[in-house]
């Protein structure tokens, strides 16, 4: 029982911790000051970067996670878009679904416009996708006429 009330004393101490940080980060925001001049004892805060899984701004937030082999889900993120495994993927860069639903690429290759191809030895695709080397230079190395 002790032990119950030292943890709920630690998660309720850390709770108003992090809502006092937070509460002089957002106040020195509106009053566009810096951090140091907003806080007294110059403590260090945290940084202002949110967390990485609400980075994701590009994405339709009304859009579903799950496609359930309905295709028409997937035209929101992309013409190449195609319902794999119940997810969204674009078949023409992604490298387990390259072209065709499971279709792995080999560690060693990438998938571009949903072929798997080696960057290191393509001439159409010399070090990056349609990165193609000119007429009679060779694809070594990922560039083109290497040496």
């Amino acid at each position: 029982m002790n032990m119950m009330k030292i943890i709920l004393t630690i998660a309720i101490t850390m709770a108003i911790t992090i809502t006092l940080t937070m509460k002089g980060i957002g106040e020195a925001e509106e009053n566009n000051l810096p951090l140091e001049q907003h806080t007294e004892n110059k403590l260090l805060l945290p940084s202002k970067r949110g967390s990485r899984f609400l980075a994701e701004a590009d994405k339709n937030p009304r859009a579903a996670d799950h496609c359930h082999k309905d295709n028409e889900v997937c035209s929101l993120f992309g013409r190449n878009s195609t319902c794999c495994n119940n997810k969204c993927m674009d078949l023409s860069t992604d490298d387990k679904n390259c072209g065709a639903c499971k279709k792995k690429c080999k560690f060693t290759e990438a998938c571009c416009r949903g072929q798997c191809v080696n960057l290191s030895f393509d001439k159409r695709h010399c070090g990056r996708c349609n990165n193609r080397c000119e007429k009679g230079q060779f694809c070594v190395y990922g560039m083109c006429d290497y040496a």
